[in-house]
């Protein structure tokens, strides 16, 4: 990627030279159909920037990422294209005070999911197109200003093929030229602008409250529309629009508000004002769970909350990315619990989301919620854990800390006084100061500007009669921090863990004595962080440990029972708790967990603890029980109910044995039978990807399965379990796809990526650990960030778990210390976890 990046001095000095008036866009999309005999299929773009100098340099340059450039024109002067433009920036000199930028150029349809992605669809061969540009690829598609302090309202024009729909920020109509025009949109940033073209379904509605009146439309390819819920996406919108008129005092700003589920996307959704655009795994084509809709339901939210926090009012620079993610994270949990029938949304949110934090703040890449982001790529790589999870964790706790109201009227004061424009960290803080009277800098301090996850552990005792005389929460942490947190007390009453005491406590510095706690009957259980109020792992006291292990079903509150499952991951991750205790807990409890989503989160745990965590001498014993456990749950779940898929879904996914096996060849043939199982397509797919893991499915019935479903998503699949086949040959095969050959989109390459790597074939892979440190250093230089990202990710010999790996790791980054720093970033944190796992085996072969 070299030439592309962009630094934030750059970015600083661009924006002390110049402000822009407007951006008008004009595409030709004509060429997205009918065949193509260019090497690289392209799109005419031409695009006129009007822009002023308000520094004292005439000099400056503007982005573009394309094969060519037809012509330049700045204020009337033709520039020489191949003077200037050298395939990433255009250099602009002579600046007048007022200047006016033309650039007609040829830009690349995307296989990768960046900028202008082309999509044929197999299964009646349809082009579908849609933009996706965070942080910095709006420049794939016209010349610009790529960077979001440079604020300006667009013009877009559309030439499309015939029969076609186009889709913009603003509200659009098709001319009688045939050429789609669309409003000037509101001053908006770069990576937020978006065009949505092709013959997609398109399903319309409108919000109306009081004075308000929003046109709604949601899209999807033709061959999805027969699955298409639209009916309710229209209904959360609406839901959160309510919510959020009622607390934002801000009405939503742009206008129409369309929503696109779109294929081969990269991201979960993406925020882009009156045109939203989700992936279309979010459209389900079988059976699936409460979680799934839930999931879904979250992200509608969470872009919308992006209308406010991001969108009407945008970060400087990506170091305060979380001034938009943050919020947005937080927003989507808090509005789907007190808007939609979603009413147990923080319970996942501290079971599964919080995960993902906790990961992400014990990786050497931890960095502080607001972050020191230096340029592009560091930018890519921040839309992590800590930006999100953490910092919705943090504003969590914050809500906490000030009061609702506070935070609230915070968030009004904050929109009005900073509408269409750019902020940082001190202009958040400011408001917030203003409505709760509290010292936001220091909070600030702790909270937003250090790195590192809190261990928060009670230390009790008893008197002879078996009363409380101290508690105290212990913390761990090189930064201690102020926690607003809950402390409860349970105890077993006639089979059930239920909570008798709790407190609501300001903790401080290594040790916090809880005096209200004082004289309590002794608990069976103590849970520090009741109620998940802030962010922070939490440990136990030998006793309260010992009834979860007897007792963690018996806990009848879900969040309780969410946050001990939650510390039990932690426990074991650290490599202080045994896998296989963990595996245990699992075989004994996961059975009675109501909250779907917190059931598949424990789950998702257990492959890992025996995967990943387990000594190699008990993996497989551990994999065979949790394939029993599963098949067990899976018998006695009540037929038809969103468990009995659930664990159906587990059974698969830890089956092994022959016996395992046939049974699952028996429900694809149907010769065997659950009572209530519906094998829809989509399991058909989880049934026999072990299959084809254990060579039991070669490539011929893999391609029955893909006749049942010539789809787009039948396609990924196939590929997916074409490449999970245990031969050498086909382990070849994928890696050459992948790694020698850059003609698979990025759904087929991580696709194959996913099926290259199995468990059961480390040692098929094991000569795949060398070749992976020879190649990454010219795949990150040869591939865009995003194929980058995944491949050095995927590919990382993460099975290769033996201190070996770990070597041969530490020799790369000692050999490699000037490699672009993002990619160093992606070697170290996968160095990370495979430490942590060799160390976890070292903890759990104590106990052979």
């Amino acid at each position: 990627m070299p030439g592309e990046n962009l630094s934030r001095d750059e970015a600083h000095e661009r924006a002390s030279l110049l402000s822009v008036d407007g951006y008008e866009v004009a595409l030709d999309l004509r060429s997205a159909v009918g065949e193509s005999t260019e090497a690289v299929r392209t799109f005419r773009s031409v695009t006129t920037i009007r822009f002023r100098r308000t520094g004292e340099a005439d000099a400056t340059f503007v982005d573009l990422i394309a094969p060519s450039v037809t012509s330049v024109t700045l204020n009337g002067r033709a520039l020489d294209p191949a003077a200037v433009f050298d395939g990433a920036r255009i250099a602009l000199d002579g600046l007048a005070d007022e200047n006016v930028l033309v650039v007609d150029a040829q830009c690349a349809y995307s296989r990768t999911g960046e900028g202008m992605h082309r999509f044929v669809d197999p299964e009646d061969g349809e082009v579908y197109l849609y933009t996706q540009y965070e942080p910095a690829d709006a420049r794939r598609v016209y010349a610009d200003f790529e960077q979001p302090d440079l604020k300006a309202p667009y013009r877009f024009e559309v030439t499309a093929p015939d029969g076609w729909t186009v889709w913009s920020n603003g509200v659009g109509e098709q001319g009688a030229d045939g050429v789609w025009r669309f409003a000037e949109t509101a001053p908006i940033s770069t990576y937020i602008t978006c065009v949505v073209a092709g013959p997609y379904h398109y399903v319309t509605d409108t919000y109306r409250r009081g004075d308000v009146e929003i046109p709604l439309g949601a899209m999807c390819r033709k061959g999805l529309a027969k699955h298409f819920d639209a009916d309710d996406v229209f209904l959360v919108t609406k839901q959160g629009f309510d919510f959020f008129h009622d607390n934002f005092d801000f009405p939503y700003p742009f206008g129409k508000y369309d929503q696109a589920f779109v294929p081969e996307y990269n991201l979960g959704a993406m925020e882009n004002p009156g045109m939203v655009t989700f992936t279309e795994e979010y459209i389900y084509r079988g059976k699936v769970t409460r979680a799934a809709y839930e999931r879904r339901a979250n992200t509608i939210l969470h872009e919308m909350a992006h209308m406010w926090f991001g969108d009407l009012v945008t970060m400087v620079w990506w170091d305060d990315l979380w001034l938009k993610e943050s919020f947005a994270d937080f927003m989507g949990s808090f509005s789907l619990a007190e808007a939609t029938r979603f009413t147990d949304s923080w319970v996942t949110f501290a079971n599964n989301r919080k995960a993902w934090a906790y990961r992400a703040d014990q990786l050497p890449s931890t960095h502080p919620v607001t972050a020191d982001i230096r340029d592009l790529e560091d930018a890519k790589l921040n839309f992590d854990g800590i930006t999100y999870a953490k910092g919705a964790s943090v504003l969590k706790q914050l809500v906490a800390y000030v009061g609702r109201d506070a935070f609230l009227e915070g968030a009004r004061r904050y929109f009005k006084r900073h509408a269409y424009g750019n902020t940082r960290l001190a202009d958040l803080l400011a408001v917030l100061e203003e409505t709760s009277g509290r010292d936001m800098k220091a909070w600030s301090k702790f909270w937003l500007q250090t790195s590192g996850v809190n261990v928060l552990a009670p230390e009790v005792t008893y008197d002879a009669e078996g009363r409380i005389t101290e508690l105290a929460v212990l913390q761990e942490g090189d930064e201690p921090r102020p926690h607003r947190i809950a402390v409860g007390l349970y105890r077993l009453t006639d089979g059930e863990l239920v909570r008798y005491a709790r407190t609501e406590t300001d903790v401080a510095g290594a040790r916090t004595v809880v005096d209200a706690l004082a004289g309590s009957e002794r608990p069976d259980l103590i849970l520090v962080n009741d109620d998940d109020l802030t962010y922070c792992k939490v440990r136990f006291d030998e006793g309260s440990l010992d009834t979860l292990r007897g007792h963690l079903g018996a806990i009848t509150d879900p969040l309780a029972r969410a946050l001990c499952w939650s510390a039990l991951w932690n426990l074991t991750r650290d490599g202080l708790m045994p896998a296989r205790d963990f595996v245990a807990a699992v075989l004994d409890f996961a059975g009675r967990e109501t909250d779907i989503g917190v059931l598949q989160m424990v789950h998702a745990w257990a492959r890992t603890a025996v995967t990943h965590y387990a000594a190699p001498s008990w993996r497989e014993e551990g994999g065979r029980r949790l394939a029993e456990g599963g098949l067990r749950e899976l018998r006695t779940a009540e037929p038809g109910s969103e468990h009995q898929l659930t664990w159906a879904r587990f059974f698969a996914a830890t089956a092994s044995t022959d016996a395992d096996l046939q049974l699952l060849e028996g429900l694809l043939a149907g010769t065997a039978r659950i009572d209530g199982l519906d094998v829809d397509q989509e399991l058909r797919w989880a049934l026999l990807s072990p299959l084809a893991e254990a060579g039991r499915a070669d490539e011929a019935r893999i391609g029955e399965e893909l006749a049942r479903d010539d789809t787009a998503s039948g396609k990924r699949h196939q590929v997916r379990l074409l490449a999970a086949r245990p031969s050498a040959a086909v382990k070849a095969q994928a890696w050459a796809q992948v790694v020698e050959s850059d003609t698979l989109s990025n759904a087929l390459v991580g696709a194959t990526i996913a099926g290259f790597a199995q468990p059961s074939q480390r040692e098929l892979i094991a000569p795949y650990a060398e070749r992976y440190f020879a190649v990454i250093e010219r795949i990150w230089a040869e591939r865009s960030i995003q194929i980058g990202m995944d491949v050095v990710r995927g590919l990382f010999p993460a099975y290769q778990d033996r201190p070996e790996t770990l070597a041969a790791t530490d020799a790369w980054l000692a050999a490699h210390a000037d490699a672009a720093p993002a990619l160093r970033r992606l070697v170290l944190e996968s160095r990370d976890d495979l430490a942590r796992a060799l160390r976890a085996q070292e903890c759990d072969a104590l106990e052979d």
